[in-house]
Parts: structure tokens; sequence; C-alpha cells
């Protein structure tokens, strides 16, 4: 079977599989896939030259024509011009490619990927195909596909900055930032003056947690560029590390102003929308945050229900009301935080219906007993991601809304969120099971928790590393119990024999998938700690006592030292990404104090 074949059904395969969760929007690490644009005016003059060459009269001046019409940004008319041309010529691999630029730039991904692999068939040495085919295995989340394309344009064109740069952001998300160092070093020193260079070595830099070392490469390729919009993007990442939350705005602002590609404007949209949060700006925060739903954006999650959209305007009084589930099982769970305001709006004669992870549905079906829970269902499809609500009738449905979109009405200020204990209730009787079994352990009982399993990028910073609890996990008096889903031998066994712990760990629950039982133990418990992850979150809104272990930047802190959504809950937070050792040891006093 032929390469570029093998490359088509990889990624077709990849991009049509069901997915057992939904896409997380980008984190406040901002950092950018730099890996250049098909449709760029550089890429588009090396085309357009390779059209002219062409021999054939009738096709020339179709695909010029189609190239034309992608510079303005009229996708769907170089679709068709590019369609016309290969109707006469079907084997014109410049066609294909054509064709396939067209295609990516109208979010058609499956049509683009067919075109590219023909395009690759017929232009077997035409590097560019190779570096375009790359980049959107790259953009759709296929990195190590896309590192073997980027080193084979590469292997073409040893000296393309460009290709280098592709490469080493792909092994920078594959968290090998040695290798993407490696990679950028040598052509930086060739060629000093080329921005985009910079800056990827100061993504890689930030990924990998030295931000203050990143600086002076953002300034250097903006001083080579000052319009240079993902330099001044990423840099806004940096100063959001440090604090600078006005420096981080204005350079935000100013990136979307600057970037030509509207889904990289999108990603910076939501990137405002995060600081603007961070920064305590919560009316404006929600409202931008709307953004995650640009039709451009990565990682929009697209909702397939044919019902009107709720706005905050919207009257609501005896509605049939649909709401569902996003992001990930914390946020559903922190993002349920009004659900007692909405459900008093609606009144008595009105219903609300809401689509959850099925794994929450027990909890929440006990927490809000009038409300219809059913699971929602999330695929990729062509490399889109959609979710569907296949166990409610639409047809019932006055207006819906995606589950984080109601804050914007009922938590516009942090002073909105209620000085409630709980707004979830665990099972009391499996809450009485566990203080049975916990009551022969000595001393307090506290459950820890130190890592999630999307551990990926800049979310990578978010935790501490393990080794860092000895001085928590050395605290007197104090019994601790695993509350850590997933893989979590190694860490257990490294207690056991460096740190001198034990950590016991629960019997009969799988801590993963009994969401419900779990709810209980972490009530039953005298303390839950960690950072932020499903667990700490269904244990705050079950208002069970919470130490969260937090960064500066942690958006849902909504500009506070506090979590507004769970009053009980104490944050200790580190001075700056990275600096764990001063917070750890806060933890361990205050743990000797129980």
């Amino acid at each position: 079977m032929p390469a570029a074949t093998k490359t088509r059904q990889r990624l077709s395969n990849e991009t049509a599989s069901v997915s057992d969760g939904s896409p997380q929007p980008a984190g406040l690490g901002l950092i950018d896939a730099s890996v250049g644009d098909s449709a760029s005016e550089a890429a588009l003059a090396r085309l357009n030259q390779a059209i002219a060459e062409l021999k054939s009269l009738s096709v020339a001046p179709l695909l010029q024509d189609a190239v034309a019409a992608i510079r303005v940004g009229d996708s769907a008319r170089a679709s068709e011009l590019a369609v016309q041309a290969l109707q006469v010529d079907e084997r014109n691999g410049h066609g294909w490619h054509v064709l396939a630029i067209a295609r990516e730039q109208c979010g058609d991904f499956k049509s683009s990927i067919a075109a590219y692999e023909s395009a690759l068939a017929l232009l077997p040495d035409h590097a560019d195909v190779a570096n375009d085919l790359g980049r959107l295995a790259f953009r759709m989340g296929l990195t190590a596909l896309a590192v073997q394309l980027f080193k084979a344009y590469l292997e073409k064109r040893p000296d393309c900055p460009q290709g280098a740069n592709n490469l080493a952001c792909a092994l920078r998300d594959l968290h090998d930032y040695q290798g993407a160092i490696d990679v950028l070093t040598p052509v930086i020193q060739a060629n000093p003056d080329v921005a985009m260079l910079w800056n990827t070595l100061a993504t890689v830099l930030i990924a990998r947690g030295d931000t203050a070392s990143a600086m002076p490469f953002l300034e250097e390729a903006l001083r080579l560029e000052p319009e240079f919009a993902k330099a001044r993007y990423t840099r806004s990442s940096a100063r959001l590390e440090f604090g600078d939350l006005d420096g981080a705005l204005a350079d935000v602002e100013r990136a979307i102003e600057q970037v030509e590609l509207e889904n990289e404007r999108s990603m910076m949209r939501f990137a405002r929308s995060q600081i603007l949060l961070v920064g305590g700006r919560v009316a404006e925060g929600w409202d931008a945050y709307e953004s995650r739903f640009d039709d451009q954006f990565a990682s929009a999650l697209h909702m397939v229900v044919d019902r009107p959209r709720w706005t905050p305007e919207s009257d609501l009084d005896g509605r049939s009301m649909l709401l569902i589930g996003e992001q990930g099982l914390g946020d559903e769970v922190m993002f349920a935080n009004y659900l007692p305001d909405l459900l008093e709006v609606l009144g008595p004669k009105g219903q609300l219906s809401v689509a959850l992870e099925s794994r929450l549905i027990p909890l929440f079906q006990r927490s809000f007993p009038s409300v219809a829970f059913s699971p929602h269902a999330s695929f990729k499809l062509d490399g889109h991601h959609l979710r569907t609500t296949p166990g409610v009738d639409l047809a019932k449905i006055d207006l819906w809304a995606p589950l984080a979109s109601p804050l914007r009405r009922f938590r516009p200020t942090v002073a909105s969120f209620p000085d409630r204990g709980a707004f979830m209730t665990a099972d009391p009787a499996r809450i009485a099971h566990w203080r049975s079994i916990l009551a022969a352990l000595p001393g307090r009982k506290v459950g820890i928790l130190w890592k999630s399993l999307k551990l990926d990028g800049a979310r990578l910073r978010e935790f501490s590393p393990f080794e860092r609890w000895r001085g928590v996990l050395g605290a007197p008096g104090i019994t601790f119990v695993n509350l850590q889903y997933g893989d979590c031998e190694a860490e257990i066994e490294q207690a056991r024999e460096m740190f001198g712990v034990e950590i016991w760990r629960p019997p009969g629950i799988d801590l993963k998938m009994d969401l419900d039982d779990l709810a209980a133990l972490c009530v039953a418990l005298d303390l839950v700690l960690g950072p932020a992850n499903a667990t700490s979150n269904i244990a705050g809104a079950c208002g069970a006592p919470v130490w969260l272990i937090s960064t500066p930047v942690a958006w849902p802190r909504l500009g506070t030292d506090r979590y507004p959504w769970y009053p009980a809950t104490r944050v200790f937070s580190t001075k700056a990404f990275g600096q764990w050792n001063g917070v750890m040891e806060e933890i361990a006093a205050a743990l000797a104090e129980l």
C-alpha cells in the first residue's frame, strides 16, 4: 500500500472515532501551535509559480483564479474552480493541492485530507504537500503523524526555517523539549532574523516550565517583527504567569487585531476570556467565554441540537430547557453551581433536562430530583468535535444552552455566588458506610490526590511533582487515603519505599467510575487535599472540607484568593508556576496543626 494512502487511512480512521470525552478548551498556558499556513502569501506564491509552469492552457487559469479566491478568503469559490480544473485533468497534482487548501480553509477536513493525499500521490517530490498534510495532522491532534510528515518535508528542504519550526512545534507538543531545542538551535544560528523561530523557541521553554528564560526570545521576536501576532500572543501567556494581567490583556488584544487567520483569532479570543476571568472581570469574562464555540476554534465542541438557543435575555418562566454538559468531569460539576437558581426561575411549571457524562448522573439525580438527567454522546468526525443528546426528546424542548453559558446570567459577579455549603447531595447511607470503615483507621483521615488524567502541554505545570509531597505525607497523626484515580501505583510505591508512608486504599470502589460512591467517601473523610480535578470538584460540590492546591492564574478563582464555587474550600496557592516548595511546606505545616 502506498505511504500516502496509509497516511490518508490513518487520518480518516482517527478523525471518525468516537470520543470518550469532550474537547478541553485551551488553558492559560496559551502555547501557540505556530506551524504556518497553507494559505499564507508565501505558500500561495510558490503554488502560483508551480501552476504557471503547467502546460495545460485550460487548467492553469482556473487554478490561478482559485488561488486568487483563497487569497481573499473565498474558499467556497476556490473549491469550485479547483473542481472545474480537476474535471478537465483529474491527475493534476496542483489542482488537488489547491482543492485541499480550499477545503481546509472551509473546515471540511475530511475532503481536505483526501485531496492532500491525492496531491501527494501525484506530486511525491513536492515537499509543500507533505508539509501541508503534516500541518493538518498537527491541527487535528495527530502529532506523532505530523512529526513524520514534517521530517519528510525537512529532508526535501533542509534549509527551510518553516520546516524546522513545524517539526519543533510538533516535538514540543509530544513533550520532547530537548528534541525541539536541538532542531531549532542550528536553524536560528543560520537565520537569526526570522522572528517565527524565536517565538517557537520561547513556546518550547514555556512548555518546559522555564518562562523566565523565554521572555528574551519573545522580545527578540517582537523586535524583529513588531506586528508578529503569534509572538505577542505568546508573550501574553508569559506575562500572565508573572501576574502582569494588564500586560497580558494588552498583548492578547493587540494580537487579535494583528492576526490574519480566523482560527488563530478564535483561539486568542478564548484566551482573552480566561484572562478577564483571572482578573475578576467576571461578566465580561463570561461573555467572552462564548468564543469557545467559534466555528474556527480548533477545540470547539459542536452541539447537535435543532432547537432555539438560550440567551441571557430569554424568558424562562414555565419553559422547558435543556442544558448540555461540556469540557471535563470537574467542569460539569463546577458549572452546575447555578442549577438551584435556574430551577427557581423556571418555576413549578418549568422543566429542566440536563445531558451529562453518564458517571455523574446518580449524584446529580439525587441532588436535583425534579430534573431529567440523561447521558450525552460525543464523537469526533472529520476533525470536528460533536455532541448529541440521544436520551432527550428535543421536540419538547423550548430552549437549550451549553452548561457553562447561563453563568452569564446567574453568576455575573463574585458576589453573586451564594455562600452555601453544598449544592449536591452525597448518598447518606454510603457516607455512613465509609465512616464506619474509616473509624478503624488511626488519626485524622485525609484523602489525597495529586494529578489529572489530562496531563499534556501547559497543564502539566498545574500539578506538583509527586516528590514534592514528601513533607506533606510526613505530617504526624494522619492516615492518608488514596483518592487518586487512574494509574497511581508508581506514586503509592514511591510513598512507601522513599517516604516511609503507607497510603491507605479504600476497598471496593473504582475511583474513576464509581463517582457517586466517591462523593460519599469524600464527605466521610476529615479532609480532601489536592489540585483541581474531577474528585476535588465533586468533594467541594458536596460540601466536604477541601484544601485545594492552586496556581496564581487559575481562572475559576475569578480574581480572588479562594474558590467562589465552593465557599468551604481553602486555597493554597503557589507564588508562580512551578514554585512548589513553598506551598507544599505551607500545607505540611497546616496539616501538623490538625
